[in-house]
C-alpha cells in the first residue's frame, strides 16, 4: 500500500489484545462490540445495532450503492447442560467446540454474579485404563467441570445454574515476533481486520463513492445466523467477507482432501458456487497489481462462512470471501502470521478503491 507501508501500528496491536481477551461467547457477544465499536468510533459516520448484537460502522449512510465488509464476532463456548449431586457440571457445546482439548483446562462461568472459576478435570492415566482394556478417551458426555463445590446446592449458591454459558481464559500472545496466538482468533481476527481497513481509509483520506457498511455480525458458529439477520436488514449490492480458513500444512491434515494454504503465503482467496465470479477476479487483479501474495482454495456446496448468508440474501448479492491462514482451529492456540493479517487488510482496502457506486458486476454486461 503506497500511503501506508506500516499497516498495523501500537494502537492496533493493543486494541486487538484487548479485544482477543474479552469474552464473546455465541449469543452473548455485546461485550466485545462495544469495545470494536469504541475503537472503530473515528473512522466511520455513524453506527447501528440489531437486536441479537450485530454491529454495523457506516460510512456515507445516504448514499444508494452499498458495499459490505464482514467479520464474525462470536467464538465458541460451552453450556452448562446438568449439575450432578455431586457439584460436578456437565456441559453441551455452544458452537464447534472441542471435547478433546477440554480435559485439564481452566474455565470461565458467567453468571449473574460475575465470573466463576472452574476447571475441566480428568482421571489420572494411572486410573483410566484396566488391563485388558482400551484406555478411555475424552467424550462429550464423560467431559465435566469441577468448580471446587461438594454437592450441587454450593454450585447453586455460587451462582451457577443450566444455561450459563462457558469460555477458556486463555489470553493473547505472540511467538517468534510474529505469530499471534490467542483463543477466539476465529474470528475476531476479522473483526479486527476490517476496522483497520475503516481506519486506514480514514488516515489516508480516501473518499468512497457508496455506502461502506463494516459489519461485524453475531452468531456465525451456530449457523451464520447473524449475517442472515443483517444482511436482510441492509440489503447490499456488494459483500467482502474475512473469515479464518486452515493452515494445512500441519501433522494430520491432508493438502489433498483440504486444500493446500500456509500461514504466511498471504490472504486465501475462494472459489465457490456461493463466490460471485466477476466480484472474485476484480480481487485477483488488484492482488497482482498490487503485489499482494495470495492463495487459493476451492469450497465445494457452500464456503462453511457467513459468505454463504450474504450471497443468498434478498434477491442475491455479489460476494466474495478473503481468508486468513489459521492453525489450530477452535482450540484455546489458535494461531496466524502478522503478514497475513496485514495483507487480508491491504487487499480489501485496495478492493474497495477499485469498487465504482453502481457495479452490478452481471454476467452479461
Amino acid at each position: 500500500m503506497s500511503d501506508n507501508s506500516t499497516l498495523l501500528n501500537d494502537q492496533s496491536l493493543e486494541f486487538l489484545e484487548r479485544y482477543l481477551n474479552n469474552a464473546s461467547p455465541t449469543g452473548y457477544e455485546w461485550e466485545g462490540q462495544k469495545l470494536w465499536m469504541d475503537y472503530l468510533r473515528p473512522w466511520v459516520d455513524e453506527f447501528f445495532t440489531d437486536t441479537y448484537g450485530t454491529a454495523v460502522g457506516v460510512i456515507n449512510p445516504d448514499a444508494k450503492y452499498k458495499v459490505v465488509i464482514e467479520g464474525h464476532a462470536d467464538e465458541i463456548s460451552w453450556y452448562v447442560n446438568y449439575i450432578s449431586d455431586e457439584g460436578l457440571l456437565y456441559v453441551i457445546r455452544n458452537g464447534g467446540s472441542d471435547h478433546q482439548i477440554a480435559p485439564s483446562k481452566r474455565v470461565n462461568i458467567h453468571t449473574k454474579n460475575g465470573i466463576v472459576e472452574g476447571v475441566f478435570g480428568w482421571p489420572a492415566i494411572h486410573t483410566r485404563r484396566s488391563p485388558g482394556s482400551e484406555e478411555q478417551a475424552p467424550k462429550p458426555d464423560n467431559i465435566f467441570i469441577d468448580v471446587g463445590c461438594d454437592n450441587k446446592a454450593e454450585v447453586e449458591k455460587l451462582g451457577v445454574h443450566v444455561g450459563c454459558v462457558i469460555t477458556y481464559p486463555d489470553t493473547f500472545s505472540v511467538l517468534n515476533g510474529n505469530k499471534f496466538v490467542c483463543r477466539a482468533l476465529d474470528n475476531r481476527m476479522g473483526g479486527f481486520m476490517i476496522a483497520e481497513v475503516a481506519r486506514l481509509l480514514k488516515e489516508n483520506g480516501k473518499t468512497l463513492d457508496f455506502g461502506l457498511y463494516i459489519v461485524n455480525s453475531v452468531q456465525e458458529e451456530v449457523g451464520l445466523r447473524g449475517a442472515q439477520m443483517i444482511a436482510e436488514r441492509i440489503q447490499p449490492n456488494v459483500a467482502i467477507v474475512t473469515d479464518v480458513t486452515h493452515d494445512t500444512h500441519t501433522p494430520m491434515i491432508d493438502p489433498k482432501k483440504e486444500g493446500s494454504n500456509k500461514m504466511g503465503a498471504g490472504p486465501v482467496i475462494a472459489w465457490a458456487p456461493a463466490v460471485q465470479n466477476r466480484l472474485r477476479e476484480r480481487i485477483l487483479d488488484v492482488a497482482e497489481k498490487g503485489n499482494i501474495p495470495f492463495q487459493r482454495v476451492a469450497k465445494s456446496r457452500a464456503t462453511g462462512t457467513d459468505t454463504d448468508s450474504f450471497a443468498y440474501s434478498n434477491t442475491g448479492v455479489a460476494s466474495a470471501l478473503i481468508s486468513l491462514p489459521l492453525r489450530y482451529m477452535h482450540t484455546t492456540v489458535e494461531m496466524v502470521q502478522r503478514e497475513d493479517v496485514e495483507n487480508v487488510i491491504r487487499l480489501i482496502y485496495e478492493t474497495l478503491l477499485n469498487i465504482k457506486d453502481g457495479e452490478t458486476f452481471s454476467y452479461f454486461d
